[in-house]
């Protein structure tokens, strides 16, 4: 910024801002030299992604015991209290904190340097899933991992691991990214694995989010397009396949395009109807906090999958409209930190970054279409809102791995040291 620049709203604002001392700590994009015992601080930070991020964990927290409370009315549920989903998504959150704070001191050249590793030990935990008495099963799915206080499910461990380890394997072969064999086939074997893994659980849902995020770094590492093409049309043909050949996969999918159908409504198209009655319940302004009906063991799953249902039916059109503005916009942050990283010659940084964001607005994407009937019914949860120990945990994670670049992407362009 030249010396006679004048600041725009946003820099003025922050300069007058109460107790703010230091002019030179403006938003990212300022670049004023200063000297290099101020650029250790981790106190340059994205403020507005924490404040949006901690606003959706707070609306999860009430809506997980809003959909859950009259759970313990259901047979299946009769030995909990009412607060027992409240009290381990409390649990879930304080574990996420403290993990997240710890994530935060890691510094990225250490994330690159164990990025394979981290992948290796999330396909070791997807393995030990498989062996029997060691994976728990619960609805003929056997995903989690028994760990005392919590089931911890390593396709959420595998989603972070596939974004370093894929943004990791793109800054290696950035030579040889022309060619197919060299650069697309190894990538192509270990998200072959990663599949394979996942459909024996079954776990389709983890797996179309994990093919998206290595795609899109594919994609955005600069791979050639026809390439690209060739893999989206492979993965396309994949999953077309799994449908045909799975007889209840393509229940579902009839069931998604004729969801009132009398032959589907009370069963593959179960949730989709009662998700869409609790949309229609909550009209503009919703049934008021803790006033669904479609919760009360009509909505299956309702504080998992189907959350955004009940937050429609409680808060209406308003607030799922705000949670999709909300998800709009942290999406957004999150590539617009990569952007940033990629153009301070960060490559690994920012690739895994937006690898991150495809996480986030991906799945999110998927969970809102699900839930509002656009796309077909998806075992996937909503990120930072829904109940689920392991999804809180690793989304926590990520964020915290998302501020840390941005922390140092300031600090770089205040011309100090990441």
């Amino acid at each position: 910024m030249t010396a006679d620049a004048r600041p725009g709203w946003l820099g003025r604002l922050m300069q007058a801002w109460p107790g703010r001392k230091d002019a030179s700590a403006l938003p990212v994009r300022d670049q004023v030299q200063i000297t290099p015992q101020h650029n250790t601080s981790l106190a340059h930070f994205d403020r507005p992604l924490v404040w949006v991020s901690l606003a959706l964990l707070a609306l999860g927290l009430v809506m997980v015991y809003s959909a859950s409370i009259a759970l313990p009315d259901s047979p299946r549920f009769s030995r909990y209290a009412p607060t027992h989903f409240l009290t381990r998504h409390v649990l879930a959150l304080a574990l996420g904190f403290v993990a997240a704070l710890l994530a935060l001191q890691v510094p990225v050249s250490a994330w690159e340097k164990y990025a394979p590793w981290c992948f290796v030990v999330s396909l070791v935990l997807l393995l030990a899933v498989l062996i029997p008495k060691v994976g728990l099963a619960v609805n003929g799915a056997r995903r989690w991992l028994p760990l005392g206080l919590m089931n911890f499910q390593p396709s959420e461990l595998a989603k972070l691991g596939i974004a370093l380890y894929a943004a990791s394997y793109m800054v290696r072969k950035m030579d040889v990214k022309e060619n197919f064999m060299q650069a697309v086939w190894p990538m192509a074997v270990a998200l072959a694995v990663v599949g394979l893994l996942l459909l024996a659980e079954p776990d389709m849902g983890a797996f179309l989010v994990i093919a998206m995020i290595a795609l899109g770094i594919l994609f955005l590492g600069g791979v050639n397009g026809r390439m690209f093409a060739l893999g989206v049309a492979v993965l396309a043909g994949a999953f077309a396949l799994m449908i045909v050949l799975s007889p209840w996969r393509a229940q579902r999918i009839f069931a998604y395009l004729d969801p009132w159908n009398p032959d589907y409504a009370q069963g593959k198209a179960y949730q989709l109807t009662h998700s869409l009655i609790a949309f229609g319940r909550g009209e503009i302004f919703g049934q008021g906090l803790g006033g669904s009906v479609e919760k009360l063991h009509y909505l299956p799953e309702a504080h998992t999958d189907f959350l955004l249902a009940v937050i429609g039916e409680e808060l209406g059109f308003v607030g799922v409209t705000a949670v999709i503005v909300a998800f709009f916009w942290l999406t957004r942050r999150i590539f617009v930190i990569g952007r940033q990283a990629v153009a301070l010659d960060r490559v690994f940084a920012g690739l895994m970054v937006q690898g991150l964001g495809i996480w986030m607005g991906g799945q999110a994407f998927i969970n809102m279409g699900v839930n509002l009937g656009v796309l077909p019914t998806k075992g996937l949860t909503l990120p930072l809102l829904s109940y689920g120990g392991s999804a809180i945990l690793l989304n926590m994670i990520a964020l915290a791995i998302v501020l840390r670049v941005d922390i140092e992407n300031r600090q770089l362009m205040r011309g100090g040291r990441a």
